[in-house]
């Protein structure tokens, strides 16, 4: 795999490659997260894929091959991935470029920090999961032989006798090829076009809304967005195919641009309030028969956060290091902050909070809804409240979800956070729990989103109420 000026050929991004998108290519020796402290290439990853990948190293996992989805289903059930998260993205905008099309599309699986790429055809797969230290990192999975025998008993297949059984020759055969499979970590190539201003100059990812041809190819000449929660619905999506009905809202997916004069103009009233794929589409490829609108506006959200959460990580760490180094050489007091550090630490926590909380979401102006069960999947999972309350529970009809305060703050990466941006994160919290209606200061000179929309009182009281039952800890201080 090779970085090149411009273009990435190598494991590229599960949401989006940058092949045309970005103006600079930055330099791995070059990036501040490869320095101490972070040290991204030269730190192990403790993430869920990396913790998979020990786990097949060491024998404990063995990923059977399918002939249709190849390892796809079983990646996913050792990840705890919901096939019914499903998103199909048809834009040339991965390093499997030949391989997607508007009749092959590629496949998007995630939970709470992990998201899987899987191209009908391919022998590769691709895989990137969150770290609470390094962030986002990427991996691919190929090698290995189709495994004739799924549906035989999974002891054998495993590999796994009784105490007075024999294994077969066959399943010894099988055991050995699944053992090629190969689960290989990315060393920077995919960073060209994952660290940048997109990403907030972080590891990291990012959804691409393109005005395609009809080969999938982004018009050349036409503009391109990275979009998120805060997006406006009609920029949304370009590339992508989109099941759910959405009323008179408008976006950019199931459409083509094919005015040879007008590279933008996209016939949305065709790609709207679709709830089937077209059929040019071949059935039976993907595992299931849905682009799920819910899905892809989860996914537009937790990505922002996945990206705010690593940047306020490395900001606190790298300020807090500089400052120590700085303290020593000068013979200060060790946990001395200068003004700078302290401003470095309280932006990153602002933008976090503003992301935590859902400032600058537009409100929607019709109801939305899916066409599969990841929405009512989504909602049921842990943790909840005893009044069965949830941080997951979706609104759909002004908003995406019920409670203006998003769900990753149960995430390994969000828990791990340095001291002073957890702190800092939790002032804002009281501080919406408080209702003050005047400026909410994080700290003198330096204050929070103005943008910020105010909690009622029955979402302020619910918002307790779970957060007392499912993370008491973030409530400590307010």
């Amino acid at each position: 795999m090779k970085r090149l000026q411009g273009t990435v050929i190598g494991l590229g991004m599960l949401l989006s490659s940058c092949d045309g998108f970005m103006n600079s290519v930055r330099v791995a020796a070059d990036d501040t997260f490869e320095q101490p402290p972070i040290r991204y290439s030269a730190s192990e990853s403790k993430d869920p894929v990396a913790l998979l990948k020990n786990r097949i190293e060491s024998g404990q996992v063995i990923l059977r091959k399918e002939k249709d989805f190849g390892y796809l289903r079983d990646v996913l059930r050792e990840l705890n991935v919901l096939p019914e998260s499903q998103v199909l993205v048809f834009s040339k905008t991965s390093f499997q470029i030949h391989k997607i099309s508007p009749t092959n599309p590629r496949a998007i699986y995630f939970n709470d920090s992990v998201y899987v790429g899987y191209v009908p055809g391919s022998d590769t797969i691709e895989l990137a999961a969150n770290d609470p230290s390094l962030g986002a990192v990427f991996y691919t999975l190929d090698g290995g032989e189709v495994d004739p025998s799924i549906g035989e008993s999974a002891a054998e297949v495993a590999g796994i006798a009784g105490p007075n059984q024999r294994l077969s020759a066959t399943a010894f055969e099988r055991r050995n090829a699944a053992q090629n499979a190969r689960l290989v970590r990315d060393r920077g190539q995919c960073l060209s076009c994952h660290a940048t201003s997109r990403t907030e100059n972080v590891p990291g990812y990012l959804v691409r809304s393109v005005y395609p041809d009809r080969s999938g190819r982004p018009r050349t000449g036409s503009s391109s967005y990275a979009t998120d929660y805060r997006s406006s619905f009609a920029q949304r999506w370009g590339g992508w195919y989109v099941t759910g009905t959405h009323g008179n809202l408008r976006h950019m997916g199931n459409a083509f641009a094919i005015d040879r004069d007008d590279p933008q103009k996209l016939d949305t009233e065709a790609g709207a309030n679709l709830t089937k794929l077209p059929e040019r589409v071949p059935q039976g490829v993907h595992l299931v028969p849905q682009s799920d609108l819910v899905a892809l506006m989860v996914l537009e959200h937790q990505v922002r956060l996945h990206n705010l959460i690593t940047k306020a990580n490395y900001e606190a760490r790298q300020a807090i290091t500089l400052d120590a180094t700085m303290n020593q050489a000068l013979g200060r007091d060790p946990e001395y902050r200068t003004e700078s550090t302290r401003r470095r630490i309280h932006t990153a926590a602002n933008a976090l909070a503003d992301g935590l909380f859902f400032r600058n979401e537009p409100l929607l102006e019709s109801e939305v809804s899916g066409n599969s069960r990841f929405a009512e999947i989504f909602s049921s999972l842990q943790p909840r409240a005893e009044q069965n309350e949830s941080l997951r529970e979706l609104d759909l009809k002004t908003r995406l979800f019920r409670y203006p305060l998003s769900y990753m703050i149960y995430t390994p990466e969000f828990r791990e956070l340095p001291h002073e941006i957890l702190t800092l994160v939790q002032s804002q919290l009281l501080g919406e729990f408080n209702a003050d209606d005047a400026q909410q200061s994080i700290d003198e000179g330096e204050t929070a989103s103005r943008s910020a929309v105010r909690w009622s009182q029955s979402q302020r009281e619910a918002i307790r109420r779970i957060l007392e039952q499912t993370a008491p800890w973030i409530l400590e201080g307010t």
